[in-house]
């Protein structure tokens, strides 16, 4: 009793001091492995008593575990040690090689020529393949020795994949007997024979045949360890046309968190955003056992008895092989892209004012994207590089599960008690040099739940489509035509936004992160859900190539906008539209549009006796500017006026902003801008101050680029990491051209500024010489400097000043900034016609 209780206690202080020092530490975990080594020995030793029996035991197993390495080195495939079968594939592999050599290469000698006859007369014409055969085997036994599962199985599944294929070359070949032996061996062999004759003397040759193929195929699944059930519904999907790699054209524009689907509380999302997570087959749950929690997977009730009885015990397997113990892979084995369906029936046809019906763009526009992986073998060595990590530094931390996305895992860390998780985020550099990437992102903690998540760009990237998010379940399910497909979260989940919620939205990135991707992502999103009486657009492209393949959809409510000066000259007829809007909600009693244009569907709308006004629901109005810092640039006050005033008043009005910009600096994203656009979406940033410029917090800096951004809703307290839709070019042009078949384009006459009365030239006076003289020298130099002016002029201060405030009055220059000079508004080209207009109006 005293020996037994004394046990624990020392095993307990020895644990106390191996955890001391990480010498100890490495030191404990040598000898812990040798200890388990010695444990697995006796299986093998205690078979040979002999000393030279365990000597070619040791021998054999010995090269067979270097052959092994060897094979698995090739794309670095990881194997768990328990799970190797590297004998079995030794001599596989020896067996295979010495065929090879008696019927490819003819091995001369009598006992080559007796083991090549007796071959043949059992294998017949198929001995030429079966070294083939053998060296499949011998790769699969190798690198893969979990799938091929008990050896019985194996023997079961060639076996009927000989019978069947010797049985149909014996029938071809005439059926002959053992009395013509020469002839059997040239055809099925002894195999051949005994599968075949029987079967075709009984039920004739017509229905051997078939009976014999379906042994083989039988056979096949059977080695692959995967039921038939399961196949047949693959090759159905496949038939229904799912991946069409050759269909995406070359995504240059971009190439990017995590909940599983478990028991554990997943992160709500507010209004905006809506996250279609699909419906994985498994749930998981945790069971106590001695060794600590484990990680088992459950079927629902919804799974066929195929999957409860095949895939499911495959799926275990391979979730735990080569992992620790109750490490969980979050697999989503429903990640497949919807299928080209129709949509919803409201959808099919829709009438719109003046009896023309108008239909919306099919969903096979757009193609689908990259099929989905839940677990990659680059993935799981990830897993052991952060454990090495870890153990190095002497830190109680464990790796315990993933999340694959589609362009970053986020794996999942959970600490021992006592240890601060300062001690985690602080080894940031030291796990990116281990996974040798520097685009690592440290999260703590995982929105609800108690884990550090760190992740890492893939090194196999998903492709996203549009098409994929528009036909998911949320996206079909929600009717508001100005939802429009984000992308995809780190999780693997659709994540859809409904823009009349946001209401407003930043969207800013370097060049080259994705942010023209997303606006022909949400372009292209209203094109395929709504209609032109649902929603109007006004397009400003003031780098003039971004935009312009919309030209002349019926969407537009202007030409697209390609002028800066315009461009503020139309945000303003956007105050203008939002104020009448708003006169007409006031003057017959509603809070939103939406409830107005119900009430004049309905009829409810009543007008004052003598009107003659016919009113019309109003669209919703959705801005787009693909670059603000040009508009900024021209005319700052004017835009940031237009822009705070929409953004202040015209949520219930139905107008909506989208701003885009590649220079988040303050100078364009100003603090009244920020305070009135309360969501944001940051692509990859340069900095740490334009990721907090735009997000108010850091996190874009750390992205990768191409399409992974951080989408902040109105509400949310933290960023959630999505990889943005792609769409190509060719689905652009494609819907586009079916929109513009439907009805034409027609533009608001209204939208230009009313053209301001011409000013007195009674300011110029008799100086029009001087202010002709003035513009010519600013817009020449490009530089709007008063002290210029009396150094080019020979004119004093407040001449010089004055013909500044004239040139100001006719926007040659921008508005005085203290000591700086002012900005020139004109060209060098538009000189002329500056010019002309000042000598009009002297």
């Amino acid at each position: 009793m005293a020996t037994r209780a004394s046990s624990p206690a020392r095993s307990r202080s020895t644990s106390a001091k191996k955890s001391s020092s990480r010498g100890n530490t490495r030191t404990s975990g040598s000898r812990k492995k040798t200890t388990t080594g010695s444990k697995k020995r006796p299986a093998t030793s205690s078979s040979p008593e002999n000393p030279v029996a365990r000597a070619l035991s040791a021998i054999w197993f010995g090269l067979a575990g270097l052959a092994g390495r060897a094979v698995r080195r090739i794309g670095s495939r990881l194997v768990d040690p328990a799970n190797r079968r590297d004998g079995a594939g030794l001599m596989l592999l020896l067996c295979s090689l010495l065929v090879a050599a008696l019927f490819w290469f003819q091995l001369p000698g009598q006992v080559s020529g007796g083991l090549r006859t007796g071959v043949v007369t059992v294998f017949g014409s198929m001995s030429y393949a079966l070294p083939l055969f053998g060296l499949i085997m011998t790769w699969r036994t190798f690198r893969h020795p979990d799938r091929n599962g008990p050896a019985g199985r194996q023997l079961i599944g060639w076996g009927l994949l000989m019978l069947g294929t010797q049985g149909v070359v014996n029938i071809s070949d005439g059926l002959p007997r053992p009395d013509h032996m020469e002839q059997l061996r040239a055809a099925g062999g002894m195999l051949g024979f005994i599968s075949s004759s029987f079967i075709a003397d009984l039920l004739t040759r017509w229905v051997a045949v078939p009976l014999l193929v379906a042994m083989a195929v039988l056979g096949v699944f059977i080695i692959i360890g995967r039921p038939l059930i399961e196949a047949l519904g693959r090759l159905r999907r496949t038939g229904r046309g799912r991946r069409d790699e050759t269909a995406i054209e070359s995504r240059e524009a971009y190439e990017t968190p995590l909940v599983s689907e478990d028991d554990t509380p997943t992160q709500e999302l507010d209004p905006p955003t809506v996250v279609d997570r699909p419906r994985s087959g498994r749930r998981r749950r945790r069971t106590g056992d001695p060794g600590g929690s484990r990680e088992i997977f459950d079927i629902e009730a919804e799974d066929t008895p195929a999957k409860a009885s095949g895939a499911a015990q495959d799926d275990r397997e391979r979730t735990t092989a080569g992992l620790p113990k109750g490490f969980t892979v979050h697999e989503h084995t429903d990640l497949e892209p919807p299928q080209h369906e129709p949509m919803p029936a409201r959808v099919e046809q829709l009438q719109l004012s003046g009896d023309i019906a108008y239909t919306l763009p099919a969903p096979d526009l757009l193609v689908p994207g990259s099929v989905p992986q839940a677990r990659t073998e680059a993935s799981d060595a990830v897993v052991s590089k952060l454990s090495g990590v870890f153990d190095e530094f002497g830190i109680d931390a464990q790796v315990t599960g993933y999340s694959r996305g589609p362009t970053v895992t986020r794996y999942e860390v959970e600490l021992g008690s006592g240890v601060k998780v300062e001690k985690v985020t602080a080894l940031s550099r030291n796990i990116a040099y281990a996974v040798a990437s520097p685009d690592v992102r440290i999260l703590s903690p995982i929105p609800g739940k108690s884990a550090i998540g760190v992740e890492i760009p893939n090194l196999d990237k998903e492709i996203v489509s549009l098409g994929d998010v528009l036909r998911s379940g949320k996206a079909r399910n929600d009717h508001n035509p100005l939802v429009v497909g984000l992308g995809k979260d780190v999780e693997g989940g659709f994540v859809i936004a409904n823009v009349a919620k946001m209401p407003h939205l930043l969207v800013a990135g370097a060049t080259g992160s994705g942010k023209s991707s997303f606006v022909n992502s949400l372009i292209t999103s209203v094109m395929m859900r709504a209609t032109p009486d649902d929603v109007r657009m006004m397009l400003v492209d003031p780098k003039r190539v971004e935009l312009n393949q919309y030209e002349g959809i019926p969407h537009l409510v202007t030409p697209i906008i390609t002028n800066a000066k315009k461009a503020a000259e139309a945000l303003q007829w956007v105050v203008r539209e939002m104020d009448q809007r708003y006169d007409d909600l006031a003057a017959f009693g509603f809070r939103h549009v939406k409830d107005f244009n119900k009430a004049v569907r309905a009829g409810q709308v009543v007008l004052p006796e003598g009107s003659q006004r016919v009113l019309a629901p109003y669209p919703y109005l959705l801005v787009v500017v693909d670059e603000l810092a040009d508009l900024m640039l021209v005319a700052p006050r004017d835009v940031e006026d237009s822009i705070v005033r929409i953004t202040q008043l015209a949520r219930a009005a139905g107008i909506h902003l989208v701003l885009a910009t590649q220079r988040p600096s303050t100078d364009v994203v100003t603090g009244l801008i920020k305070a009135n656009v309360p969501s944001r979406l940051a692509f990859a940033t340069s900095s740490m101050t334009d990721s907090r410029v735009i997000l108010d917090q850091p996190g874009a800096e750390k992205l990768v680029g191409q399409g992974d951004g951080l989408f902040l809703p109105m509400g949310a307290s933290k960023p959630v990491r999505v990889q943005g839709s792609w769409v190509s070019d060719k689905e652009i042009h494609a819907v586009a051209e079916h929109v513009k078949a439907q009805m034409e384009a027609h533009y608001r006459d209204d939208v230009a500024a009313p053209v301001a009365e011409k000013k007195v030239a009674e300011d110029i006076g008799d100086d029009l010489e001087l202010v002709l003289e003035a513009a010519k020298l600013v817009v020449e130099l490009q530089l709007g400097s008063t002290s210029m002016l009396q150094r080019k002029l020979r004119v004093g201060f407040a001449k010089a000043g004055r013909l500044m405030d004239i040139l100001e009055t006719r926007q040659v220059v921008g508005p005085s900034e203290g000591s700086k000079p002012r900005d020139v508004l004109v060209k060098p080209d538009d000189l002329d016609d500056v010019l002309a207009n000042l000598q009009a109006e002297g």
